[in-house]
């Protein structure tokens, strides 16, 4: 049987270190860590960025539902990988959580192409509150704090 799993490539107009404090400066997830008409509490997200660290940071939608996410690092090689587990708070799994690992490699011109991907999770893409395209909505969000002078 196999593992469900997805994969996520993009290429971000931004330096590879650009694209690594996104990924693990609480300041600058929180502007990006949710889909489209979503919003992440800058004073709800923690990092711990060690192996056998944690993160948690919680999304909050338009209708006020509340979306909390958390994992343990599993990986991290500053500035090309990151690796952690992706769960709710009360996510009671096991050993059986998604996993997701971030590459990201030097793509040129100051750009940076990252691979995104999530094993023990379908890919759910088109279905409603999907994983995947939660995902790609972040990325796109993530676009937009990228072309900020503060995220440099």
């Amino acid at each position: 049987m196999s593992v469900p799993e997805f994969t996520i490539t993009r290429t971000f107009d931004a330096p590879r270190e650009t694209l690594w404090r996104a990924w693990t400066d609480p300041t600058l997830a929180a502007r990006w860590w949710h889909p489209h008409e979503v919003t992440t509490p800058a004073e709800s997200v923690s990092i711990d960025l060690r192996v056998g660290g944690s993160y948690a940071y919680l999304m909050i939608d338009p209708d006020g539902g509340e979306w909390p996410a958390t994992g343990e690092y599993l990986d991290v090689r500053e500035p090309d990988r990151l690796r952690f587990t992706w769960v709710s708070p009360d996510d009671e799994r096991g050993d059986e959580v998604p996993v997701i690992t971030v590459d990201l490699a030097e793509a040129g011109e100051g750009r940076t192409l990252m691979t995104f991907h999530m094993a023990r999770h379908p890919d759910d893409r088109g279905s409603e509150h999907g994983v995947y395209d939660g995902w790609t909505e972040a990325f796109e969000e993530l676009d937009g704090v990228l072309a900020s002078s503060t995220a440099r």
